[in-house]
């Protein structure tokens, strides 16, 4: 089972030709409403991508509330874990400009008061695999993981947004999923000197914290870096229309090839098809692709 602790939100779409500077307006025609939150687009991505999913996270009682939590269990997952907060429902403001790529405001909300209190004992076995980012509580989600390490699940953290993090808390993930700027920070915080390469970091992380380390690269694919191990994986070629929750579907559909069974590599072979699928359509959630979809693209993604 794959269980998500992680962010709920309700997301507002904006389409611009470009980005307004500081004091210009920009004019559009309307905006659209759809579900979103990391957490929950996680969650989405590992369900479609075939995996068993329990979302543990707070929404608050107004009506936007309906929008994630209707779209997650439209999908079958087990929404049993979601709280209600006396805050509002975290909420996002995003902009897609004319080349696909996405500027963001998050008012998190409901999503500060994320407890790992939330989570039963009872589902965090060698059976599961928890999958966490950075958008509630820093400290609910270490306490979450010493737990989960503790009772021999799988453990996926993916730091997002960036944020530096102590290397004893990092050791508690067994798979470090990062895209260029939160591998920096990541990075920055564990050493002093620097290394230039994205493989260099990918190694230097892994071996720093005893786990996988994952880094995102956009177009230019996966680099990868496990015990000593550096592999790449290439980027699905896709021309993108909105990149709006790429990396979401990356670290979803890969908890849900582990789950599934497949080692590290293969895994990330699904991800990265799936994360460059999700680049095909407006949204963070109706843009994830069926585990049918991913089957279809799997052999442009080469690893090396």
């Amino acid at each position: 089972m794959i269980l998500v602790f992680g962010s709920l939100n309700a997301d507002f779409f904006l389409s611009v030709q470009t980005f307004p500077l500081p004091g210009e307006t920009v004019l559009t025609p309307g905006a659209l409403i759809k579900a979103g939150g990391k957490g929950a687009n996680q969650a989405a991505a590992a369900a479609k991508a075939g995996g068993l999913v329990k979302m543990i996270g707070a929404v608050g009682t107004d009506e936007v509330a309906k929008v994630p939590v209707t779209a997650l269990k439209a999908l079958g997952i087990d929404c049993s874990g979601i709280q209600v907060s006396q805050l509002a429902t975290g909420m996002a403001m995003i902009m897609v400009d004319g080349q696909g790529e996405n500027s963001i405001v998050v008012a998190s909300g409901a999503n500060t008061t994320v407890s790992a209190d939330a989570v039963a004992q009872t589902v965090l076995n060698e059976e599961t695999i928890l999958v966490m980012q950075m958008e509630v509580p820093p400290e609910e989600n270490f306490k979450l993981l010493r737990r989960a390490k503790a009772a021999g699940a799988k453990t996926i953290l993916n730091v997002a947004p960036a944020r530096a993090i102590s290397e004893s808390d990092l050791k508690l993930a067994d798979y470090l999923i990062l895209n260029e700027i939160e591998a920096d920070t990541v990075y920055s915080a564990l050493f002093e000197k620097t290394f230039l390469g994205i493989e260099e970091k990918a190694a230097a992380i892994s071996d720093k914290t005893g786990g996988v380390c994952l880094i995102t690269t956009g177009a230019d694919g996966v680099v990868g870096a496990q015990r000593g191990d550096i592999f790449k994986a290439s980027a699905l070629p896709v021309c993108p229309v909105d990149t709006t929750g790429a990396g979401d579907a990356f670290v979803g559909i890969f908890a849900a090839m582990l789950d599934n069974g497949l080692d590290t590599r293969q895994a990330v072979r699904y991800a990265a098809a799936g994360a460059g699928l999700a680049c095909l359509k407006i949204g963070a959630q109706e843009s994830l692709p069926t585990l049918k979809e991913i089957e279809s693209r799997i052999e442009e993604i080469k690893i090396s």
